[in-house]
């Protein structure tokens, strides 16, 4: 790791001190180096045009919308890029999903598009993490079957 040293003003290292303190970092080099790492990642996740990502949606709906959980499922099924989900319900109308994706990062932002612009879907949000080389193949695991006897 390399030491730098940067000038900052007031201010601007009240609001790294006050970040600190809300998300508990043990230091300003940890919280310096998140930010670094956010505005380096988000624009490259941004201009992956179809290189490899991983990726989360999030997105709130409300479950009473006519066949709205069927059209979702469909979608997860149609795009093929969902590898786990988390469904919470918020309330009594509303449930929370937290999908994890993986795949070209063009086919998950038609992913996220198609299941965020349903009717009954608010507070969508797709979070793109580029992978390294960016075009790497998927990755496999070989499932054996054991016959039962």
């Amino acid at each position: 790791m390399q030491r730098i040293t940067i000038t900052i003003d007031d201010d601007l290292l009240a609001t790294v001190d006050q970040l600190c303190q809300e998300r508990g970092y043990n230091s300003r080099s940890e919280a310096v180096r998140d930010i670094v790492r956010d505005a380096v990642l988000s624009p490259r996740a941004a201009k992956t045009g179809s290189g490899m990502c991983s990726a989360t949606l999030s997105y709130v709906y409300s479950h009473g919308t006519r066949d709205l959980a069927r059209r979702l499922t469909d979608e997860g099924h149609h795009h093929g890029v969902s590898v786990a989900s988390m469904h919470v319900h918020l309330d009594h109308d509303d449930c929370l999903e937290v999908a994890v994706l993986r795949g070209p990062a063009d086919a998950l932002r038609s992913y996220a598009d198609a299941i965020t612009t349903q009717r009954g879907v608010r507070y969508g949000y797709l979070h793109l993490i580029p992978e390294e080389g960016g075009t790497q193949a998927e990755h496999v695991h070989e499932h054996r079957i054991i016959p039962s006897v």
